[in-house]
C-alpha cells in the first residue's frame, strides 16, 4: 500500500487501522536539540479523541502516545521521532458488527474502492485503513511541526465555520481569541453564540437518525513570504493535497476561493502597499498565496466537511460476495458530525506543510538553528 508518507524535508510516514492493536508515526527530518515530550503530543491527540460529548462517536479511546525515538532527556537529537498509540476499545462484540455485514458497501464509506484495489485482503473492521482512526497520527506528527514552527513565530488555528447552514461570525476576533473560544465547546466554533446553535441543531439531526457535515476554516498567521515552490509544488497546491488527503473532506478553497468566480478583476486583486518597509495587501482575496508562493499575509484555507457515513437509516446497497441488491440497516459508533474533531486533523495538516516548505526554502539548517563549525 503506498502513499503512507507524507512531506519531502519533514516526512511523516504513518501505519495502522482503526481495530488493530495501534498505530504509529514516525517523523523524519525533525531538528536536534528541541524540547518535546509526551505532554506536547497530548495537547493536540485530546481535541480530536472520540467519547468526550454526545454528538461525538462514543468509542473510547484514550488516545494516550508514547514518543519512542528521537529524544534523550526529552530533548531531540536529530534522528527520526516515532510515536504510536494504542487500540483500546476493540471489543469483540463490535468487531462481530462489522464481521456481519463485511460484504455489503456501506453507503458513503470505501468498502467497494477497497474491495477493487485490494481483493478479499481488504480490511473490512472499522474501514481498516480508510477509518478516520488514521488521522490520530496526523494529529501526533502535526503536534511535533507545532513545536518547530512557533520558534519561528508561525502558529496555526483551526475551527467550524459552518454546519449545514449555521454559520459563525468570527470577524473581528483575534487568532488567539478564535483558538480560545474554540476548545470553550465540544464542535470548536469560536462565536459561542452559533456554537451553542450548532450544537442544538446537530442533536436534532442525532435524534433523527441522521448526520451533518460543514465548513472548517484554517488561519495560519506569521507565514513569511516566500514560501512555496513553482509551478507544481506551489504551496497552495500542497495545502490542498494534504487536507484533501483528510478522510470525509470533499473541497479545498483558498482566500476567496471559489467566490472569487463572481467578482470582477478589479474586486478581486489585492492592492499592495507599503507600511514599515514591507510590502502588505489592503485585501486577502488571495488567501496569502500569490503565483503560489506565500506573500505574508495570513493563509486562509476552507474545507468542506461531508456528513459522517454512518447512519442510522436503513439504505440500499450491494452485496459484494452475491452481487446482488441488499439493504444496510445502520451498524456501529459513529459521529453525529465529525466537523469539531476534524479541527485538530486539519490544523495538523497545514502545520506540516507548512514546515516542508519552511525547511525546502530555507534549509533543514536554518530552521533548526544549528551553526556548523567543524574547523574546516
Amino acid at each position: 500500500m503506498l502513499g503512507n508518507t507524507f512531506g519531502r524535508m519533514f516526512r511523516v510516514t504513518t501505519c495502522g487501522e482503526s481495530y488493530g492493536k495501534g498505530l504509529a508515526a514516525i517523523c523524519d527530518g525533525v531538528p536536534p536539540g528541541m524540547p518535546l515530550c509526551d505532554a506536547d503530543i497530548q495537547i493536540e491527540l485530546d481535541k480530536r479523541r472520540p467519547g468526550q460529548s454526545a454528538i461525538d462517536s462514543p468509542r473510547q479511546e484514550t488516545d494516550q502516545v508514547t514518543i519512542f525515538s528521537g529524544l534523550r532527556d526529552n530533548i531531540t537529537t536529530g534522528a527520526p521521532v516515532g510515536m504510536i498509540i494504542h487500540n483500546v476499545d476493540t471489543m469483540p462484540q463490535h468487531v462481530k458488527e462489522y464481521e456481519e455485514v463485511k460484504d455489503l458497501i456501506r453507503p458513503g464509506h470505501a468498502e467497494y474502492t477497497y474491495r477493487v484495489k485490494y481483493d478479499k485482503y481488504a480490511d473490512w473492521c472499522g474501514a481498516g485503513r480508510a477509518s478516520g482512526r488514521e488521522t490520530c497520527m496526523r494529529v501526533a506528527a502535526g503536534a511535533v511541526a507545532k513545536k518547530i514552527l512557533a520558534r519561528e513565530d508561525i502558529h496555526v488555528v483551526a475551527y467550524v465555520k459552518k454546519l449545514m447552514h449555521i454559520e459563525a461570525n468570527v470577524e473581528g476576533m483575534s487568532l488567539q481569541e478564535l483558538d480560545e473560544n474554540s476548545l470553550k465547546n465540544e464542535i470548536f466554533c469560536p462565536d459561542l453564540e452559533t456554537a451553542e446553535k450548532m450544537i442544538e441543531f446537530t442533536r436534532q439531526i442525532k435524534d433523527e437518525g441522521d448526520t451533518v457535515g460543514g465548513v472548517v476554516e484554517i488561519i495560519a498567521q506569521g507565514v513569511p513570504p516566500g514560501l512555496g515552490e513553482p509551478v507544481f509544488d506551489k504551496l497552495s497546491a500542497s495545502l490542498a493535497h494534504g487536507l484533501m488527503s483528510i478522510p470525509a473532506v470533499k473541497g479545498c478553497e483558498i482566500g476567496a476561493g471559489f467566490g472569487s468566480a463572481m467578482m470582477k478583476g478589479s474586486e478581486c486583486n489585492d492592492i499592495p502597499y507599503m507600511k514599515d518597509g514591507r510590502v502588505r495587501f489592503h485585501t486577502n482575496n488571495s488567501g496569502g498565496i500569490d503565483g503560489g508562493i506565500s506573500n505574508g499575509e495570513e493563509i486562509v484555507v476552507r474545507i468542506a466537511v461531508k456528513p459522517t457515513s454512518t447512519i442510522s437509516i436503513a439504505q440500499p446497497t450491494v452485496n459484494m460476495a452475491t452481487m446482488q441488491d441488499a439493504e444496510l440497516a445502520a451498524i456501529t459508533r459513529r459521529d453525529a458530525t465529525i466537523c469539531g474533531r476534524m479541527c485538530a486533523v486539519a490544523a495538523a495538516m497545514t502545520r506540516m506543510t507548512l514546515l516542508d516548505h519552511l525547511m525546502m526554502w530555507r534549509g533543514y539548517d536554518t530552521v533548526s538553528g544549528i551553526e556548523h563549525n567543524l574547523g574546516w
